[in-house]
């Protein structure tokens, strides 16, 4: 094993993980700075071991030739990456959230073989872009209209009169796009419980929908759930 190559891999590594993560922890999601640089850390040493088979501690039986595939163990890294990634995916309601994160993850398990396997320019050029990707894009995204696809789910008793033209007409007054989703019967047949789901202009549009809804006569409960990566 060259150590000067090592080194610079492993370096390499930690940096590469360090960026993507430092954005995800700015986010304020689940795997932060550190998972990305230990995922990034851990890819590039399991690359490095495949790539030196050479010098592991092992025997061949008598007349047999061994034959090294070090690709065999990036598909390995890869599919095991896919358990780490699935930890942070999680459902709140009827919204999916983590899947920028997880996808994240993967990507950075995969700059980490490019760099155990010396392919520095190559990860190089993949930081760079996911890094644009994340940050970049997002900047441009601010800049356009915003457009929030939420989830809406509102509550009232069964006993009395439904508010429920009255929900619809502050959905469409505050949204655009409204779509019916569920409808259910809570609390032992007490609670009638009305999901949609719509598009939001914007956090003050949100707020103004939510100052609606607690307007209106009957309401015992709502829950607005904004998809956000």
């Amino acid at each position: 094993m060259h150590w000067p190559f090592t080194l610079s891999a492993l370096a390499a590594s930690v940096v590469a993980g360090g960026l993507i993560g430092f954005e995800r922890e700015w986010r304020g999601r689940a795997a932060g700075f550190r998972t990305h640089i230990l995922v990034c850390l851990a890819s590039s040493l399991l690359m490095l071991a495949a790539m030196s088979q050479g010098d592991w501690a092992f025997r061949a039986l008598p007349d047999e030739n061994i034959v090294t595939d070090p690709t065999r163990m990036a598909h390995g890294v890869l599919t095991g990456i896919g358990f780490l990634c699935a930890g942070v995916i999680f459902r709140s309601g009827f919204s999916i959230h983590g899947l920028t994160t997880a996808a994240s993850l993967w990507i950075t398990s995969a700059l980490g073989l490019l760099f155990g396997a010396g392919l520095f320019t190559l990860g190089a050029v993949g930081t760079a872009v996911t890094a644009l990707i994340l940050v970049g894009l997002r900047l441009v995204n601010r800049q356009l209209p915003s457009r929030v696809l939420t989830d809406v789910a509102v509550s009232w008793r069964r006993e009395g009169p439904s508010p429920q033209a009255e929900v619809e007409a502050a959905l469409a007054r505050h949204g655009s796009e409204v779509r019916h989703d569920r409808i259910e019967l809570a609390e032992g047949g007490a609670v009638i419980r009305r999901t949609w789901r719509m598009k939001v202009h914007g956090e003050a549009e949100l707020k103004a929908l939510a100052d609606s809804l607690c307007g209106i006569g009957g309401v015992c409960d709502f829950v607005l759930d904004p998809r956000d990566d």
